[in-house]
């Protein structure tokens, strides 16, 4: 039987894990990267004073490990957003690391639940989906926020990949974080692509990384039911016994 095929759009190492996924439901994942993760190394303010870390994504934890004063920061508490972020916090040495659900808001929650005794260094990318400070504010908890790295967008889709979405070997692409998917729906903002915004399956994380597809008229979108990569393997095997018995 075919397998269809699907784009995984995640910067790496990430992408790798989510084929590995999508393969063992019978899809045949083609990665292709919408953002490139860029370490930066600001000075970082002393740890003394702190009462956690902060982390939206895996990323923050990989560039603070790469930042020659990362280490001072070791035994701080981590709050994370989702499982694999927390993974990856506690494979870097963190002991203490709890995981909220997949947005900021529900980082927001949980950090707020915990009473900090303390401001909360928060290591941030350069584009952020939000607030957190502000979300933090109102409950007395300070934030200070260092840029510890950013993701640079793809500027052009790779000619091979723009040729299969043209002739429609692409069945679906999987959207992990709004920024890939306004960086995949600018790079096909041209009307030759416009089959493609009717026919492709995108399944996104959730509403909010939805919306710049749904923006600029991609049709078919899936959301998975929570924002967590355990629910978009959910989705993404629903798309697949879809186009199986389709």
């Amino acid at each position: 039987m075919l397998k269809r095929t699907i784009l995984v759009t995640r910067p790496q190492p990430d992408a790798q894990r989510t084929a590995a996924g999508l393969a063992a439901l019978g899809l045949d994942p083609i990665i292709v990267p919408m953002l490139e993760a860029r370490f930066l190394k600001p000075a970082l303010p002393s740890a003394d004073g702190f009462a956690a870390l902060v982390v939206t994504s895996a990323n923050a934890i990989r560039a603070l490990a790469a930042h020659p004063d990362g280490e001072r920061f070791a035994h701080l508490p981590v709050y994370a957003v989702g499982d694999q972020t927390a993974v990856e916090a506690r494979n870097a040495g963190f002991a203490a690391v709890t995981a909220s659900e997949g947005t900021l808001h529900h980082l927001a929650e949980t950090v707020i639940a915990a009473r900090p005794t303390g401001p909360i260094f928060y290591a941030a990318p350069h584009h952020q989906s939000g607030d957190l400070s502000g979300l933090l504010a109102p409950h007395g908890i300070d934030v200070e926020t260092i840029i510890l790295y950013e993701m640079q967008a793809a500027t052009a889709l790779p000619v091979p990949l723009a040729t299969r979405l043209r002739q429609g070997d692409i069945d679906g692409a999987v959207f992990y974080s709004r920024r890939t998917a306004k960086t995949f729906a600018a790079l096909l903002d041209n009307p030759d692509f416009d089959p493609v915004r009717r026919k492709l399956s995108c399944l996104c994380l959730s509403e909010n990384i939805a919306e710049p597809l749904i923006e600029n008229h991609f049709v078919r979108i899936g959301l998975a039911d929570y924002p967590s990569n355990a629910a978009m393997m959910v989705l993404a095997l629903a798309f697949a016994r879809d186009q199986i018995s389709s």
